[in-house]
Protein backbone atom coordinates (compact mmCIF):
# COMPACT_ATOMS: atom_id res chain seq x y z
CA UNK A 1 0.00 0.00 0.00
CA UNK A 2 3.23 2.32 0.80
CA UNK A 3 4.77 1.80 -2.26
CA UNK A 4 0.85 2.03 -4.15
CA UNK A 5 0.74 5.88 -2.49
CA UNK A 6 4.59 7.27 -3.33
CA UNK A 7 3.93 5.89 -7.27
CA UNK A 8 0.64 7.70 -7.29
CA UNK A 9 1.87 11.00 -5.46
CA UNK A 10 4.49 10.61 -7.82
CA UNK A 11 2.53 10.16 -10.86
CA UNK A 12 -0.39 12.82 -10.31
CA UNK A 13 2.01 15.44 -8.60
CA UNK A 14 5.21 14.82 -9.62
CA UNK A 15 6.87 15.28 -5.97
CA UNK A 16 8.82 12.27 -4.39
CA UNK A 17 8.05 10.91 -0.89
CA UNK A 18 9.19 8.45 1.68
CA UNK A 19 8.01 5.38 3.07
CA UNK A 20 7.66 7.24 6.33
CA UNK A 21 5.25 9.81 4.62
CA UNK A 22 3.29 7.02 2.81
CA UNK A 23 2.71 5.33 5.72
CA UNK A 24 1.65 8.57 7.48
CA UNK A 25 -0.58 9.58 4.63
CA UNK A 26 -1.71 5.62 4.90
CA UNK A 27 -3.12 5.83 8.49
CA UNK A 28 -4.09 9.29 8.45
CA UNK A 29 -6.32 9.66 5.66
CA UNK A 30 -6.53 6.04 3.52
CA UNK A 31 -9.51 4.69 2.75
CA UNK A 32 -10.65 1.53 0.97
CA UNK A 33 -12.82 3.36 -1.55
CA UNK A 34 -13.53 7.10 -1.86
CA UNK A 35 -15.91 9.52 0.63
CA UNK A 36 -19.29 9.29 0.20
CA UNK A 37 -19.48 12.83 0.10
CA UNK A 38 -16.72 15.02 -1.67
CA UNK A 39 -12.71 15.05 -1.22
CA UNK A 40 -12.90 14.01 2.43
CA UNK A 41 -10.46 14.14 5.14
CA UNK A 42 -7.19 16.66 3.41
CA UNK A 43 -3.47 16.49 4.60
CA UNK A 44 -0.28 18.60 4.05
CA UNK A 45 2.54 16.48 3.26
CA UNK A 46 5.97 17.64 2.10
CA UNK A 47 8.11 15.86 -0.50
CA UNK A 48 10.99 16.87 -3.42
CA UNK A 49 9.39 18.40 -6.53
CA UNK A 50 10.61 16.28 -9.57
CA UNK A 51 10.56 19.01 -12.04
CA UNK A 52 12.86 21.35 -9.99
CA UNK A 53 14.40 19.40 -7.27
CA UNK A 54 13.75 21.49 -5.16
CA UNK A 55 11.82 20.94 -1.39
CA UNK A 56 7.49 20.84 -1.75
CA UNK A 57 4.32 20.93 0.28
CA UNK A 58 1.26 20.05 -1.17
CA UNK A 59 -2.33 18.83 0.30
CA UNK A 60 -3.58 15.60 -0.15
CA UNK A 61 -7.29 14.25 -0.08
CA UNK A 62 -8.44 10.79 1.07
CA UNK A 63 -10.64 10.49 -2.11
CA UNK A 64 -6.88 10.63 -3.87
CA UNK A 65 -5.69 8.39 -1.38
CA UNK A 66 -8.64 5.86 -2.16
CA UNK A 67 -7.45 5.85 -5.99
CA UNK A 68 -4.13 5.59 -4.91
CA UNK A 69 -4.74 2.42 -3.18
CA UNK A 70 -7.29 1.01 -5.40
CA UNK A 71 -4.98 -1.77 -6.78
CA UNK A 72 -4.06 -3.24 -3.79
CA UNK A 73 -6.99 -3.09 -2.13
CA UNK A 74 -8.87 -4.89 -5.38
CA UNK A 75 -6.02 -7.33 -5.02
CA UNK A 76 -6.79 -7.86 -1.52
CA UNK A 77 -10.33 -8.44 -2.61
CA UNK A 78 -9.29 -11.08 -5.51
CA UNK A 79 -7.51 -12.74 -2.43
CA UNK A 80 -9.96 -13.29 0.31
CA UNK A 81 -12.41 -14.40 -3.21
CA UNK A 82 -9.98 -16.93 -3.88
CA UNK A 83 -9.41 -18.21 -0.42
CA UNK A 84 -13.25 -18.53 0.25
CA UNK A 85 -13.34 -20.72 -3.31
CA UNK A 86 -11.15 -23.22 -1.57
CA UNK A 87 -12.53 -23.50 1.67
CA UNK A 88 -13.63 -26.61 2.82
CA UNK A 89 -17.20 -26.80 3.16
CA UNK A 90 -17.33 -27.21 6.73
CA UNK A 91 -15.33 -23.97 7.56
CA UNK A 92 -17.40 -21.74 4.53
CA UNK A 93 -20.47 -23.19 7.02
CA UNK A 94 -18.87 -21.67 9.73
CA UNK A 95 -17.32 -18.34 7.83
CA UNK A 96 -21.23 -17.71 6.78
CA UNK A 97 -22.52 -17.41 9.77
CA UNK A 98 -19.86 -15.67 12.29
CA UNK A 99 -18.23 -13.59 9.29
CA UNK A 100 -14.82 -13.07 8.05
CA UNK A 101 -12.78 -11.27 11.42
CA UNK A 102 -9.90 -8.74 9.83
CA UNK A 103 -6.49 -9.05 11.62
CA UNK A 104 -3.12 -7.37 11.29
CA UNK A 105 -2.12 -3.59 10.10
CA UNK A 106 -3.70 -3.79 6.83
CA UNK A 107 -7.30 -4.39 8.78
CA UNK A 108 -7.13 -0.74 10.53
CA UNK A 109 -7.28 0.64 6.78
CA UNK A 110 -10.46 2.55 6.50
CA UNK A 111 -13.43 1.45 5.25
CA UNK A 112 -11.90 -2.20 4.37
CA UNK A 113 -14.38 -3.79 6.48
CA UNK A 114 -17.36 -2.10 4.03
CA UNK A 115 -15.26 -2.74 0.67
CA UNK A 116 -14.87 -6.63 1.67
CA UNK A 117 -18.62 -7.07 2.81
CA UNK A 118 -19.77 -5.75 -0.25
CA UNK A 119 -17.36 -7.94 -2.52
CA UNK A 120 -18.28 -11.29 -0.81
CA UNK A 121 -21.68 -10.39 0.80
CA UNK A 122 -20.75 -12.02 3.96
CA UNK A 123 -20.29 -10.30 7.35
CA UNK A 124 -16.99 -8.59 8.20
CA UNK A 125 -15.59 -7.66 11.56
CA UNK A 126 -12.45 -6.08 12.69
CA UNK A 127 -10.23 -8.29 15.46
CA UNK A 128 -10.52 -6.19 19.33
CA UNK A 129 -6.52 -5.91 18.75
CA UNK A 130 -5.72 -6.46 15.19
CA UNK A 131 -2.18 -5.53 15.64
CA UNK A 132 -1.33 -8.52 18.11
CA UNK A 133 -4.07 -11.21 17.48
CA UNK A 134 -2.08 -12.35 15.01
CA UNK A 135 0.81 -13.18 17.01
CA UNK A 136 -1.15 -14.14 20.12
CA UNK A 137 -2.94 -16.80 17.73
CA UNK A 138 0.00 -18.30 16.69
CA UNK A 139 1.71 -18.49 20.49
CA UNK A 140 -1.74 -20.34 21.05
CA UNK A 141 -1.53 -22.59 18.10
CA UNK A 142 2.35 -23.97 19.16
CA UNK A 143 1.33 -24.25 22.68
CA UNK A 144 -1.59 -26.64 21.25
CA UNK A 145 1.24 -27.99 18.88
CA UNK A 146 -1.23 -31.77 19.41
CA UNK A 147 -4.52 -30.44 18.31
CA UNK A 148 -3.07 -28.31 15.60
CA UNK A 149 -1.12 -30.92 14.11
CA UNK A 150 -4.30 -33.31 13.83
CA UNK A 151 -6.44 -30.42 12.50
CA UNK A 152 -3.99 -29.84 9.85
CA UNK A 153 -3.21 -33.28 8.85
CA UNK A 154 -6.95 -33.82 9.08
CA UNK A 155 -7.65 -31.15 6.42
CA UNK A 156 -5.24 -33.28 4.03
Amino acid sequence: MDEAIIAYIRRVHNLLIGESTAERIKKEIGSACPPADGEGRKMEIRGRDLMNGVPKEIVVTERQIAEALAEPVGQIIEGVKVALEHTAPELAADIVDKGIVLTGGGALLTNLDFVLRHATGLAVTLADDPLSCVALGTGHALEERKTLRNVLIGSY
